[in-house]
């Protein structure tokens, strides 16, 4: 298998996982900084290698796997690291249904993929809406420079959590008469 650009950006974003959570826990004042601009290049190159895969016209099956994988395994593992961070359940129970959901809608596109009818579960422009504010949030709840930030990234992180109630809801309900059959 050749590899290109668009599955290098990705394989990128896989190797920065480590660095990711090293700077996390940096015990210096900058720790968290860099810790949110890895997260925030990460979030670039996932951009990137899509739009580059698709004008170059350089998809392949393994940076198709690969891609949401590594999104998924970014995403978890910030989400995991803020929850630590705050220890509180105001911020646990959003980063958990997010996590859930992602299980949730994985294993459903799974299945329908199984039968078929992958396509009945393709992304939504909700999906999309709940991506941005849940990395717009991450990216705050990582750094934390100001206590305004910091709020600001939790209202984020709800309406991030409300957006994905509502995409796993369509989901369900697009997949729903081939879940529902007997």
């Amino acid at each position: 298998m050749k590899l290109n650009i668009p599955t290098w950006l990705t394989l990128f974003r896989v190797i920065l996982i480590p660095f990711f959570v090293i700077a996390f826990y940096l015990p210096v004042s900058w720790g968290p900084f860099v810790c949110a601009l890895i997260f925030v290049v990460a979030a670039v190159t996932d951009w990137f290698d899509g739009f580059l895969a698709r004008l170059w016209k350089q998809t392949t099956k393994f940076g198709a796997f690969l891609d949401p994988v590594a999104d998924k395994v970014m995403v978890a593992t910030a989400l995991v690291l803020v929850t630590e961070s705050f220890d509180v359940w105001y911020v646990t129970l959003p980063a958990a249904t997010m996590i859930a959901r992602e299980i949730i809608i994985s294993s459903l596109r799974e299945w329908m993929a199984e039968i078929g009818k992958r396509s009945s579960v393709a992304v939504s422009w909700i999906g999309k809406f709940k991506t941005t504010a849940q990395m717009m949030s991450l990216v705050g709840l990582l750094w934390r420079p100001t206590p305004l930030i910091e709020n600001l990234s939790i209202a984020l992180l709800y309406i991030a959590a409300i957006l994905t109630f509502w995409s796993m809801y369509q989901y369900l309900k697009a997949a729903w008469g081939d879940l529902s059959e007997a």
